[in-house]
């Protein structure tokens, strides 16, 4: 073990998502949410890094602080595990490997590394409520944008035969791995959106931004069998309007309120 390591503190003002999915692009290494920042710690200097983040929000035209600091090395990895807290959600109770089950509940394992996902942040607490409240066995399911797998998995562990995608590669392979942590499966995946769907389903959710939910909003509702169930969030409150015009075609069945998140459930 080297005798120093390396701590990046990033705090962007807008589109946290989107800088937690580019730091995990840009580092191998575990990735610590805290109060609004975002921790990447690592042996190896994280100075390029650190200049791509501050890049991309010159990009974004937004204000992003970083702070980059050479520590003594301890036992971060020891610290990090410490820090990521077991969550209970509906039938579900998330947990890190390294945390014991709950017999009570449905178990999802979820150890947190380059995707966005543990089910801490209020997008995917959200998405997991609704699984818990509209999703049932046998119900053919798409996670749109999967990330770390974890909505997806919440419907595997339902009995529900799933399918994913995702832009991101990474995520891709990611969710492949926690897919196997879990002793579940999915059917298909792709690298690629709704738009690349085959076929419809009983069950659709995107949990994304906005912005990209009201571009793809005509796609996502092309998968949907009829009567089929749609779960969108990653939505700020400022922008729910804007979002709920694109969808006002379907039945809106529940409107989740977190902080300042939003998730929606529709039918169709």
């Amino acid at each position: 073990m080297s005798e120093h390591y390396y701590e990046l503190i990033i705090k962007p003002k807008q589109h946290y998502d989107t800088f937690l999915d580019l730091l995990g692009t840009l580092t191998n290494n575990a990735i610590e949410e805290a109060d609004g920042s975002i921790i990447a710690r690592s042996e190896d200097d994280l100075c390029d890094v650190e200049f791509g983040i501050n890049e991309f929000a010159k990009a974004l035209n937004v204000q992003c602080e970083t702070v980059l600091t050479k520590k003594e090395n301890i036992d971060w990895i020891k610290q990090y595990q410490e820090s990521v807290k077991s969550i209970e959600i509906g039938k579900f109770f998330i947990r890190p490997s390294w945390d014991e089950s709950k017999d009570d509940k449905i178990n999802i394992i979820i150890d947190p590394a380059l995707s966005f996902g543990s089910g801490h942040h209020e997008t995917t607490s959200s998405c997991i409520e609704a699984i818990s409240e509209y999703v049932k066995k046998d119900d053919t399911v798409l996670d749109v944008g999967t990330g770390s797998g974890i909505l997806a998995i919440a419907a595997s562990k339902l009995g529900c035969k799933v399918d994913i995608c995702d832009t991101d590669e990474v995520c891709i392979n990611d969710t492949k791995s926690n897919y196997e942590l879990n002793n579940t499966k999915f059917e298909n995946s792709w690298i690629g959106s709704a738009n690349n769907a085959k076929e419809k389903y009983d069950v659709v959710i995107a949990n994304i931004v906005a912005d990209v939910l009201v571009f793809i909003a005509s796609d996502l509702k092309k998968c949907l069998n009829n009567d089929g169930i749609l779960v969108i969030s990653g939505i700020l409150d400022k922008h729910i309007d804007k979002v709920l015009r694109k969808f006002q075609d379907l039945e809106q069945l529940k409107l989740i309120h977190k902080n300042e998140w939003v998730t929606v459930v529709f039918k169709k």
